[in-house]
């Protein structure tokens, strides 16, 4: 009989996107323990305990024969509640530890799921993959064109299954209109719409300040070039303040929507992008990045996505939810959300519609719902049986072009034009300056 580790190393992921259909369990988190016997229980550690960290925990606790080992984080009072959590849970106690580094040289992890600030992401996952762990990251997968780059090549280098945390990659109904769309069902396809509203609050101005009790301000920073502290970045301000360590509304949110539009699309790399964007609101504020975005890529075959964002400006979050994905065909249209799906014909009758069961959470932050559940299930399943991954890394960062052609747009000021075969940027002078960032000495990650 092969142990459990050679059980886990020789697991490798399927390449496609085959949709798994299966019902989901019902049992409860204290029933999974320790079902199918150590041979193929799957130990997992988890990277960043903030907003997102309880909705990923309870779709984690939902998986058969999955032992949490390890909670990290960088902050002690994060520790503090995700541990308390956990109790409450599985009225067990698990290992807490600040430092991923000696996470990662654990040889009895499994797999490592991130959910840090953008700026980890890629380091924690090529980092973990080097010490043979299969990696659930969430979005954005990278924080600039040369860390999709790096995350492509670690997993063709590797073979671990790498599975991106758009979870609506896992929905039924999305899969199901998908389909139904790709077929005709409103003709031939031409143009894509995705939108974000939120209404996001003031943020504090940054003033350099005294680190925060408990934060290891050091580990935070990670993989970026050291700087002071400033007030209030590390507790989600850090995404408004700069681009050391977010990616905008873009990296934030875009990557669901433009993902859905590409998928139904059936594109790629797009050949061109154009952006309007600004800071609209509290102009006054610390958010240092635009609140407001329309970004147009075009692609071959006359085929356009448009992203179109108002990050602190909520009108059409109360009729349409917040956030969604529109699509254009020649015989109709159709809307597609987290929480189902209408068909219009041309003159707006609707003619087919679907709502969802899974409870994912729209813009409330941090999320969570049975849409995860499914896309963690999916990411297990890749690692015992080799079934396709629904967001495997090589599609996942396509997707992810599209969020970073739009900085990069806003960035330098300007459109540019993109090479459709390979995604390469071909203003020389913006993929210069903005395909990759500087690091930190002794963080660089660099080519297998």
């Amino acid at each position: 009989m092969k142990n459990r580790r050679s059980f886990i190393k020789k697991s490798s992921i399927g390449i496609g996107g085959t949709l798994f259909l299966s019902p989901f369990y019902q049992t409860s988190a204290k029933s999974y323990s320790k079902i199918l016997g150590s041979n193929d229980r799957i130990t997992l550690a988890f990277q960043g305990l903030g907003r997102r960290f309880p909705g990923l925990l309870n779709s984690s606790l939902k998986m058969k024969n999955v032992e949490i080992k390890y909670l990290c984080d960088v902050m002690d009072s994060q520790l503090d509640k995700a541990s308390d959590r956990y109790y409450k849970l599985t009225k067990t106690k698990t290992n807490l530890e600040k430092d991923i580094h000696k996470i990662i040289d654990d040889k009895d992890v499994d797999a490592l799921i991130v959910a840090t600030p953008d700026h980890w992401h890629a380091y924690a996952a090529c980092k973990g993959m080097e010490a043979g762990k299969h990696i659930y990251l969430e979005k954005p997968c990278s924080h600039n064109l040369r860390e999709s780059e790096l995350l492509v090549n670690y997993q063709n280098y590797y073979k671990k299954s790498v599975q991106m945390g758009n979870q609506q990659r896992s929905s039924y109904e999305t899969a199901e209109v998908i389909d139904l769309l790709k077929n005709g069902l409103i003709g031939k396809l031409n143009k894509a719409e995705a939108f974000y509203n939120n209404n996001r609050p003031r943020v504090p101005n940054q003033v350099k300040s005294e680190v925060p009790k408990g934060l290891n301000w050091d580990l935070f920073q990670g993989p970026s070039v050291r700087k002071s502290y400033t007030f209030d970045t590390w507790d989600y301000n850090w995404r408004w303040y700069g681009w050391d360590f977010g990616t905008g509304e873009a990296g934030n949110n875009a990557t669901h929507e433009l993902d859905i539009a590409r998928w139904v699309l059936g594109v790629h790399y797009p050949e061109n992008v154009d952006v309007y964007s600004s800071k609209n609101h509290f102009v006054d504020d610390g958010w240092t990045m635009y609140d407001t975005m329309e970004a147009k890529f075009t692609f071959p075959n006359d085929l356009k996505i448009d992203w179109n964002c108002h990050s602190r400006n909520s009108y059409f979050k109360n009729s349409m939810g917040g956030r969604g994905t529109i699509i254009y065909g020649s015989n109709g249209s159709a809307f597609i959300n987290r929480q189902g799906y209408s068909v219009f014909d041309l003159n707006g009758k609707e003619i087919r519609n679907s709502k969802s069961n899974d409870n994912e959470s729209s813009t409330a932050l941090g999320g969570g719902g049975n849409m995860t559940t499914k896309h963690f299930r999916n990411f297990f399943k890749s690692i015992r049986e080799s079934e396709s991954l629904n967001s495997e890394i090589k599609d996942a960062v396509i997707s992810q072009s599209m969020v970073h052609y739009a900085n990069l747009s806003h960035r330098a000021g300007k459109s540019f034009k993109i090479n459709p075969n390979n995604g390469d940027v071909l203003d020389k002078k913006i993929k210069r300056k903005f395909w990759s960032r500087d690091y930190q000495k002794g963080w660089d990650v660099n080519f297998v």
